[in-house]
């Protein structure tokens, strides 16, 4: 969850479309040929190197593990995958509820929760009633709203980000807040209670021409407290920090546009496992 710089104490969180193809402006593409060649050669290599690595990783397992020390000296990991069953049973509006009675049921449930936790939806009264009516345990959700709308619906809070009383953005810009998960930990489980980490980058700002605060990155890690309550995993409270944080590519930023088409465009995902 993200809500900026601002969003810290709140604890609040949060489609198809034809691909667009943006060419470089003629100083990028067309320039020296010296930095078209230098750039050619760091992909050339970065891809060996990245398939010398999936070769390595790959033959991992095959003959001796004398170099793989004794196991207990390293925390065990385990890949947020596709496992073949049925995750998902059903929806409550757009988010996905009635997850299965187990570790990973309560991985998919944090994650989707912590999408909509993290979305601009939250923003708007009506459905972030639902939202978090939705995610939370019933006693929860009962003590958590009045604290949600004390937070979201602060005037100077939505001024400061550019928003009006009920979350919407200023005609022609587009406000943005998505969630974008990239893996689980579950840190502790038993048959009523779990703790799953979720590691995530978020996307948050306004996007379109004039925008004060443009779209920007970045990244975080949420640990979401669960029960399972009426044969669902409910939230009844988490606890959030920054990173891990990448180093950042030499990539240019997209146009205010090109953001846009792009959030309206590309709809989100259920994740699950």
């Amino acid at each position: 969850m993200s809500l900026g710089d601002d969003h810290e104490s709140s604890g609040g969180y949060g489609g198809t479309g034809q691909t667009r193809t943006r060419l470089p402006d003629s100083g990028d593409a067309f320039g020296d040929p010296r930095r078209r060649s230098s750039r050619s050669l760091v992909t050339v290599v970065g891809v060996v190197v990245l398939l010398i690595a999936a070769i390595a990783f790959a033959n991992r397992g095959d003959g001796d593990t004398e170099s793989s020390g004794s196991g207990s000296d390293k925390a065990e990991s385990s890949a947020t995958a596709p496992t073949g069953k049925q995750p998902v049973k059903s929806k409550t509006g757009d988010i996905a509820t009635g997850y299965a009675h187990t570790e990973q049921g309560a991985q998919s449930a944090a994650t989707n929760y912590g999408i909509a936790l993290g979305s601009a939806d939250m923003y708007n009264l009506e459905k972030r009633h639902a939202i978090v009516n939705t995610v939370y345990a019933p006693d929860v959700a009962a003590t958590q709203l009045p604290e949600f709308d004390q937070v979201y619906s602060k005037e100077s809070f939505l001024e400061k980000l550019g928003l009006s009383k009920d979350g919407a953005a200023p005609s022609g810009q587009t406000f943005v807040s998505r969630v974008v998960p990239v893996g689980t930990k579950v840190t502790s489980y038993n048959n009523s209670t779990a703790s799953v980490a979720l590691w995530y980058t978020s996307l948050f700002g306004l996007s379109g021409e004039g925008s004060k605060n443009p779209v920007t990155e970045s990244w975080y890690t949420t640990t979401y407290q669960l029960k399972w309550v009426d044969g669902d995993w409910k939230v009844t409270g988490f606890t959030q920090k920054d990173g891990p944080v990448p180093v950042g590519r030499d990539q240019r930023a997209s146009t205010s546009e090109d953001m846009s088409k792009a959030v309206e465009e590309y709809g989100g995902f259920t994740y699950a496992r």
